[in-house]
């Protein structure tokens, strides 16, 4: 599973590798953009010293992370990397290629850790809530997350478990009904696997634990997936694992609805292919005539 931005991994592995191959270090302007809305803008926008590169990132959802020790928990991350964030962006990031190391493995290491950047920012709500069930306490308040769009993510710690919940919209009546089968599997996922978390799903009205807040999403192209995370995930020896999965549940979600489509349009077209080249070979033979006889013909 793929919990880090490839593109954003890709471009600043690059960017610190041709520090140490080109004479000089060059222009870079590159934009992300994840399935979830996220965006990233690496640069060297400083005309003075092409040497500064700076990884920002703009996130729907992360004001309301702040309450939740989002700024504390990247400083613990990226310490004197993490800078004032640039006009218009949420969090930025500032690599000093002058004093770059020059090992290879020190180069990836700093490239994939850039690119865990929203990971990191998801882990504050997911951490505080953890540690709350370690200590086997509940949590007073349930953390709401604006993650996309329209679409929102709750959290809440309990005794013995840590119940999240996403709530996500099928603008396609198709993507309903295939929705349906891959959260069946989830469901089902706890028979071959015991230490799977519970999940559960629904569509159109919220689940129980939603009744009493407001501007929760309703209708038919609706869905609420709920997962119940026990100690076994929350633990501190399994909690960054849990993090890593769970924060990119609803991109998965609809990534691979999309990658069933796209599949399935496949196969129809291929097999539609298939009758054409029947239909064509089908073309009545031209009609022969036989001879019976002298003066006889059929």
């Amino acid at each position: 599973k793929q919990w880090y931005q490839r593109r954003v991994a890709i471009t600043a592995g690059e960017t610190l590798k041709a520090k140490f191959s080109a004479p000089k270090p060059e222009s870079v302007n590159v934009t992300a953009v994840d399935f979830d809305g996220v965006r990233y803008q690496i640069s060297n926008s400083d005309a003075g010293n092409k040497s500064i590169i700076m990884l920002s990132a703009k996130m729907r959802m992360y004001e309301d992370l702040v309450e939740f020790g989002v700024e504390e928990e990247l400083k613990k991350e990226y310490g004197e990397l993490l800078t004032t964030p640039e006009d218009g962006w949420n969090v930025s990031l500032k690599f000093d290629l002058s004093t770059m190391s020059e090992d290879k493995e020190k180069r990836e290491e700093i490239a994939l850790k850039a690119s865990h950047l929203k990971r990191n920012c998801f882990a504050s709500v997911f951490q505080k809530y953890f540690k709350l069930q370690e200590a086997a306490s509940s949590s007073d308040k349930t953390a709401v997350i604006h993650y996309h769009e329209d679409e929102k993510m709750y959290i809440s710690a309990h005794e013995d478990r840590v119940t999240v919940i996403f709530s996500t919209l099928f603008k396609d009546p198709d993507d309903i009904i295939i929705g349906k089968v891959f959260l069946q599997e989830f469901k089902d996922g706890r028979k071959g696997c015991q230490n799977a978390p519970q999940v559960l799903f629904s569509y159109g009205e919220p689940p129980q634990e939603l009744k009493n807040f407001s501007g929760v999403l309703k209708g038919e192209n609706v869905g609420f997936v709920t997962f119940v995370l026990y100690d076994r995930h929350t633990s501190a020896a399994n909690r960054d694992n849990t993090i890593n999965l769970i924060h990119q549940f609803r991109t998965y979600l609809h990534y691979h609805i999309k990658c069933s489509k796209a599949f399935l349009h496949q196969r129809m077209r291929s097999k539609t292919s298939e009758f054409l080249k029947v239909l064509n070979r089908a073309k009545p033979e031209a009609m022969t005539e036989k001879k019976f006889g002298v003066g006889k013909r059929v």
